[in-house]
This record gives C-alpha cells, structure tokens and sequence, in this order.
C-alpha cells in the first residue's frame, strides 16, 4: 500500500511539472484561465471575465500595477532576489515574513498552482516563472497578469471586470487615481473596495499613483521591447 501510495505522488509530481512545461508555450498566444476560475466554474461560482489586450488596458493601470506589486519588474527575469533576500531578513522570531513575490511568480501561482505561503508552493512557482519569463515578453507578461488576477469579491477577474465593477467603465478608460486605487485593493479583492475606497486605501492608492507617475517612461521602454 505504501509503496502504491509514493507511486501516486510520484506520477502527481511529474503531472505537476509537466502541465506548465505543455501550457506556457501555449499561452504565449492564447488567453489563459487561472486555476481559482476554474474551481469557480466547477463548483457553479460565478466568473466574470472580459480578456482586454494590453492595447486595450490603460498605461494608468499598467504603471500602477507595476509600481504597487513589482517596483523592479523591469530589472530581473522573474524572480527578484534583492526583495527575496530583504524579505528573508525581516522575518520575526515566528518566521512571517513580508510577501516578495513577482508579477510572474504570481502569475505562475494563479495559473497553475494553489494559494497560500507554503514553501512547497513557492518552491514550484520560483522555477515555473523563469521559464514564463524566458518565454515571453515582459508585455505578455504583465498582459497575463493584467487578465488573471483577481480582482472583486464576487468572481471579478481581470482588469476590464475590475474597472466595470469600480468605476463602471472600461479599462481602457481609467484614469491615473482610479488605475491606482485598483492597483491598491489586489492584495485583498475580498475586503478592499475600490468604489468606496477607505481612508487607507485611499492613502495607498495616492502612493502608488506617485510611484507610477516617476516609474511611468521606464516601464513604458520596458515593456516596448
């Protein structure tokens, strides 16, 4: 029985490792779907997703976005070890430590792995995003990103979901302060509201504007290569 039971984990392993292998190539032309929308749409929960091209998403939001989630994106090839080794060295006694994870890593998280801070997850997610940020662009990338992330408390995926369900327009369409404030509630779609933002989300936002703003012409060079 035990010896059925390692085979099991073996062959899941290698499944686990295999199916971002076959789908990156693949989705360097084709619109993913994320791991937590297809759990939605197996258990009957709503999903509301418009894929919008990078043409199609405001420079506002894409400079935001960047500025609040992965300031040096521009600068490493997936996994940033400056803010790796920063977060390692403020970890507490308890070893919390503060979230140094990348647009890939968190797009290699939302595609193909599981949530949470287990350091299994984070084990497969490092080598699945240098292989997405070795074959493709940083635009695709962020493009990914943009169109994955969750967004709203209710199935909201995606930057065209969030800009309808905030501000009721499009992502194109978003202005400076609306693109940070969206910028400011993705780490916690469930509590943050960009339609009715906190005095705090509001503070964040207000620094992630200024941020976009002063890193705007870099990560517009960046993203044109």
């Amino acid at each position: 029985m035990s010896g059925r039971i390692v085979s099991v984990c073996i062959k899941a392993a290698i499944l686990l490792v295999l199916i971002p292998f076959v789908l990156v190539p693949v989705y360097a032309f084709v619109p993913p779907v994320s791991n937590v929308m297809l759990w939605r749409f197996l258990t009957g929960e709503p999903v509301v997703r418009e894929w919008r091209p990078i043409e199609e998403i405001s420079p506002n939001l894409v400079r935001a976005v960047i500025a609040a989630e992965d300031a040096r994106y521009c600068q490493h090839r997936g996994v940033d070890w400056v803010e790796m080794e920063r977060a390692i060295e403020d970890a507490d006694d308890l070893g919390e430590a503060r979230g140094a994870s990348t647009i890939p890593m968190q797009t290699a998280k939302n595609l193909f792995l599981w949530p949470g801070r287990h350091f299994v997850r984070k084990a497969v997610e490092i080598p699945i995003a240098y292989y997405m940020s070795l074959m493709w662009t940083k635009r695709r990338l962020i493009e990914v990103y943009l169109n994955v992330a969750e967004w709203g408390p209710n199935g909201e995926f995606g930057a065209e979901a969030a800009a309808r369900r905030a501000f009721r327009k499009s992502a194109r369409a978003l202005l400076p302060e609306e693109a940070a404030l969206l910028a400011a509630v993705l780490p916690n779609p469930a509590q943050r509201d960009a339609a009715r933002p906190s005095p705090g989300l509001q503070r964040l936002g207000a620094r992630y504007r200024v941020q976009a703003d002063i890193a705007g012409s870099p990560i517009t060079a960046c993203l044109a290569q």
